[in-house]
């Protein structure tokens, strides 16, 4: 069971070199690639909420907060531990002391779920999913107020 837990259900995610680290813009609102090297990442059928990526970038955090958006209330999900580049507990603590900004790259990536990225103040960068205030009301059966896109549909008609 451990084993499953840990390993089985992860694959490692291929890079595109291109457009892997992607942040919402302010004056859009749409994502934008940012620069970025260094890219691994994992992500697991099993659960939307299981991606993780490291990055590297030379963008600066001044520069980032100035053009695109703040993900406020970001926690990072801890990561297997072979998955060694991604430290959740050290992401969060770099939040919390200022050392680090975290960024929203996609809301809704999947339903009730949102592409989070923060960077460090030496470039560092992590990214993984957070269930957002919709994806909270869809899974446990909360009405869903107007601030929710409508949830999808499956072919029975059921969400």
């Amino acid at each position: 069971m451990y084993y499953l837990q840990v390993y089985a259900f992860y694959e490692p995610v291929i890079a595109t070199g291109t457009d892997d680290v992607q942040l919402t813009a302010k004056v859009s609102g749409e994502p934008e690639v940012i620069l970025y090297e260094d890219f691994r990442a994992i992500d697991a059928n099993s659960s939307p909420i299981r991606y993780r990526a490291c990055f590297t970038t030379p963008m600066g955090l001044s520069t980032l907060s100035d053009t695109y958006k703040e993900y406020v209330g970001a926690a990072p999900r801890v990561a297997p531990g072979w998955f060694d580049c991604f430290d959740a507990e050290a992401i969060g603590e770099d939040l919390e002391a200022g050392r680090a900004m975290a960024f929203t790259s996609q809301r809704n990536i999947t339903y009730g779920i949102d592409r989070v990225i923060a960077v460090t103040q030496d470039g560092r960068g992590y990214i993984w999913h957070e269930i957002n205030d919709c994806g909270d009301k869809a899974y446990d059966g909360s009405p869903l107020d107007d601030t929710c896109p409508p949830p999808p549909h499956d072919t029975d008609g059921d969400t």
